[in-house]
């Protein structure tokens, strides 16, 4: 008689935890469902003297089309990223040029891009320059240019 109480104890605590398990399982699988996810895709070309052009190809998933860094995939990330139009106000009304354009290439890692959320395109401008390193530095250019362009006054 006993042992048969304690099988059937046994089986109901093992029956709960499946339960319990299952349930959990469904409610993580949920809320990683709910979470936008970024896809991978590759670097279009973009005319590398239109830091317009590779700012909303390139930058504008992320840092939004005004770069306030509200942009579509923003949700998804770790860390929200940086409002570059006050890039010029934290720096004492002094565009950081140097700055923006090692983060870009990937020189220069601030704390928001050494998670490596933010795509280094020094390597990608390169690729897309065939290895011309003239041309990848007038895409860095082109692009520090046109995100100070966008400083708030």
């Amino acid at each position: 008689m006993r042992l048969r109480i304690f099988c059937l104890v046994v089986l109901v605590l093992f029956a709960v935890t499946l339960a319990f398990t299952a349930s959990l399982t469904t409610q993580t699988s949920a809320a990683q469902q709910s979470k936008p996810q970024i896809t991978h895709v590759p670097a279009v070309y973009t005319d590398p003297s239109s830091g317009s052009a590779m700012f909303h190809a390139y930058c504008a998933s992320c840092h939004g089309n005004d770069g306030k860094g509200d942009g579509p995939a923003a949700p998804a990330l770790k860390n929200l990223p940086a409002d570059l139009t006050h890039l010029a106000a934290k720096n004492s009304a002094r565009f950081p040029e140097l700055q923006v354009a090692q983060a870009i290439r990937g020189d220069w890692m601030t704390t928001a891009h050494g998670n490596k959320e933010m795509p280094v395109w020094g390597p990608v401008f390169l690729y897309l320059a065939h290895h011309d390193p003239a041309i990848a530095q007038l895409r860095v250019r082109n692009l520090t240019k046109y995100v100070e362009s966008m400083q708030k006054k």
